[in-house]
């Protein structure tokens, strides 16, 4: 890497921040770089490790219609209810809100904007955005990522 491509390079990181990655802080479910690689497939590891978006409709989850609870597919969390999903139109699972206590949040300031990002609260794995477009009650839309959950059927 020559010195013009390395102060290029840090300028756009200064510009525009630096890559994201899981949420960072003190969780409950922790685990090692290599031990999160070990658990969750590749993909499964870009969106929760390295809070990458996966491409719309291509989850299952976006469709599914069953009663259950969504868990984080990084560590078993129940995160949401299929009570508080909607069809957002979107190509990703959206719902109204989380179960309590389950997600934290974060501001993103990626893709010059600002946006806030949500993760589970108990390992930190990335899960999407909310945004303020959602239906009643909240007007709140949690665009999540299918890759990081788990519907169990109730």
């Amino acid at each position: 890497m020559n010195r013009r491509h390395l102060l290029a390079t840090a300028a756009a990181f200064a510009a525009f921040g630096a890559p994201l990655r899981a949420a960072e802080g003190s969780f409950p479910f922790i685990l090692t770089e290599a031990e999160w690689r070990a658990r969750l497939s590749p993909a499964a590891y870009d969106v929760l490790r390295e809070e990458n978006t996966e491409r719309p409709f291509t989850s299952p989850l976006d469709k599914e219609t069953r009663a259950g609870v969504y868990h984080c597919a990084g560590c078993g969390q129940a995160a949401y209810a299929s009570d508080d999903k909607y069809d957002s139109g979107t190509g990703w699972p959206s719902f109204t809100r989380s179960l309590p206590r389950a997600i934290g949040t974060k501001e993103d300031n990626s893709f010059f904007a600002t946006r806030t990002e949500v993760h589970c609260s108990n390992c930190g794995g990335h899960f999407g955005h909310i945004f303020d477009d959602g239906p009643a009650p909240t007007g709140k839309r949690h665009c999540l990522n299918g890759l990081a959950l788990e519907f169990r059927a109730a």
